[in-house]
Parts: C-alpha cells; structure tokens; sequence
C-alpha cells in the first residue's frame, strides 16, 4: 500500500506543470484586479451621489408663497434686526442731545409754578407730586405745548411761513403768566441760537426769520426738528419726556424726593406721556385750552413769592 501511494503522489507531481502555475497566478492577479476596480467604482459613484446630496442639505427649504412671510424678521440674523437707518441713528441722536438735561437752554432754572405749590402744601410727597404732574400733562401746558409743536412742525415741513407765523403767534399769546412767558421763551431763544450756532441746516435760518415775535420752546423744538427732517411723533414723544423729567426734578429739590422715588414717578408717567402726546398729535388748533387753574395761579403767585430757587 506504501508502494502504490508513493507513485500516485510522484505522477500527480508531474502533471503540475510550469504553465499550470503561470495560469493560476495570471487568474488570481485578475480576480485581485477586478476587485479592486469594483470597489474603486463603487466608492466614486457614493461620492458623486453623496456631494449633491450634501449640498441640497445646507439649503434652506423651499416656501410656498404668502406662507411664513411673518417669520421673515425671526430668520433674519439678529444683526440686522436691530440695526438702525442712518437717517434714524441721527435723528435719535439729535433728539437726545437737544433735549438732555445738559443742553444749554436752562431748562433747570424753571418749575412753571411747582415751587409755589410745594409752599402752599399743595404738593409735599411723591404721591402729590404725579398727582399734580398728571392734571399739568393732560389737561394743562403739557397737552398745549404738544399741539404748538405738532402744528409748528407740520407748517415748517410744508414751508407754509403764514401758518408757522400764527402758530408762533398764538402760543407766544397762549402763556398765563409773565414768568411762564420767560420761562418758555426764553428756553426758546436759547435752543434756537445753539442750534443755528452748532447744529444749523439748509433752510432753517429762513424759517426763523418766519416768525416774528418770540419763538417759545415748543414752537423752537418743532420748527428745528422739521428743519431736520426728525419724525413728528418722535420729536413729540421726546420733548413730552424731557419736559416731565424737567418737572420731576424741579420737585425732587423742593419737596425734596430721593432719586429712586424721581424715578417711580417718571416710570408712572409713562402712560400719561404717551396718551398725552397722541392726542396732542390729533388735536386742532381749536383744542386748545386748559383746566389746571391751579397751575396758572401758581405761576401767577411765583412772581411775588418771597424765597424762590426757580424762576418760575
């Protein structure tokens, strides 16, 4: 049996021939080959597949028309939501530069009759005080120097010099005192000299020399702003909030108030401001008047007070 197995073996041994061997490698390398090849081909169409697939993905889907459109602001980046106009910026920023407590109009100097009534006991704490500022704001010079502005803008705008003179006129005449009358003309002249010395613009020399008499502060603040092209509910909003912030300091010195109760009270205002300006924006000439005689007796009986820090 050894024998027999022996010689099988060598006879297999020599049918492997040379050429076998060359056959078996040149089909190995071409199955190695051929895998390779297909692998590459797949992996290159997943690529050419996936890219635009990828890019597809980073863009934002597609919005039927009329659907969405109330987002838009909300898909904006924040940047541009908040940024402002140019012509805003600078109108927001002469605003708050012409009536800042800081601007040279002596504004500090005035408490249109607050001093009197602190004397009289008429205003004595925090309450009192925006008691007495809502009635002034609603009912009283705030609501009227509001309709002198908004009419004096509004004439300055149109360059209408007949209707810029009579508003001029009619709230030179509309003061119920002498010291009132300072008060608010003399802040007047002031504004109107530092802004044709610092702040001066096409046309607004010409529209000064439109009124003849006494510019007061109102009709000063809405003939400038219009000059400027600032927003007539803007200005109104802004003259409304300094002239109570002037009011609310002139009472926190004489009562005295601290600053935080200062504060509450021109946070209480707020409302008032607002309310007070809208009206004053709607209102004609025709509704003029005042119900705060209190105020214009105080103002009357400033003038023959005994100590006074104010000038009105």
């Amino acid at each position: 049996m050894t024998v027999v197995a022996t010689r099988t073996r060598r006879q297999a041994n020599r049918m492997i021939t040379p050429a076998m061997i060359t056959q078996v490698i040149n089909n190995t390398v071409t199955i190695i080959m051929t895998t390779i090849i297909t692998m590459t081909s797949i992996a290159v169409t997943t690529i050419t597949t996936a890219i635009p697939v990828l890019m597809t993905t980073n863009k934002p889907p597609r919005r039927r028309a009329g659907v969405g459109a109330a987002n838009d602001d909300a898909a904006r980046p924040p940047d541009s939501r908040s940024a402002m106009q140019a012509n805003e910026a600078a109108a927001l920023y002469r605003l708050m530069t012409w009536l800042s407590p800081s601007f040279p109009v002596g504004a500090f100097s005035y408490s249109s009759g607050i001093e009197w009534a602190v004397e009289a006991g008429d205003i004595g704490d925090a309450s009192s005080l925006r008691d007495w500022l809502v009635s002034l704001l609603a009912d009283g010079s705030g609501f009227c120097d509001g309709i002198f502005l908004a009419h004096a803008h509004r004439a300055a705008s149109c360059l209408d010099d007949n209707a810029l003179r009579d508003v001029a006129d009619l709230a030179s005449a509309f003061v119920p005192s002498r010291e009132r009358y300072l008060e608010t003309s003399a802040q007047g002249r002031a504004f109107i000299n530092i802004i044709s010395a610092a702040w001066n613009c096409d046309g607004l020399d010409q529209l000064v020399s439109h009124c003849d008499g006494a510019i007061v502060y109102p009709v000063a603040v809405g003939l400038v702003s219009a000059a400027h092209a600032i927003p007539l509910a803007s200005t109104m909003h802004a003259f409304l909030h300094a002239l109570t912030s002037n009011w609310i300091s002139a009472g926190a010195r004489l009562v005295p108030l601290g600053q935080t109760d200062s504060q509450r009270i021109l946070a209480l205002l707020e409302p008032v401001v607002v309310s007070t300006g809208k009206r004053a924006l709607e209102a004609s000439l025709d509704d003029l008047g005042s119900t705060t005689f209190r105020a214009d007796l105080a103002s009357l009986r400033h003038e023959t007070q005994y100590t006074r820090l104010f000038r009105s």
